[in-house]
């Protein structure tokens, strides 16, 4: 709940496995600008959490097709937005 408080001048998402057709991360980031990305625990975000973030100015993305752990997600997140910013 906390981190959905803060005050954040930039881009602001949440990767959820759970939702169909929800835009990959590459296709959503705007080159250069700040981001801050939720990761959630095993078993990802419940539908509550990921309500809460939306309405919190979150976007849903994606990190691919594959479902991947909350340590490996996170850094697949920060991979993504440095190769985006090269």
């Amino acid at each position: 709940d906390e981190i959905l408080k803060i005050k954040f001048d930039g881009q602001k998402f949440i990767a959820y496995c759970n939702e169909k057709e929800v835009k990959h991360l590459k296709n959503l980031y705007k080159k250069g600008e700040n981001a801050l990305i939720l990761i959630g625990p095993e078993g990802d975000f419940t539908a509550d959490e990921v309500n809460e973030s939306l309405s919190e100015g979150f976007s849903i993305v994606s990190l691919g097709n594959k479902r991947l752990r909350t340590e490996t997600a996170g850094v697949m997140a920060c991979s993504i937005i440095n190769i985006l910013n090269e």
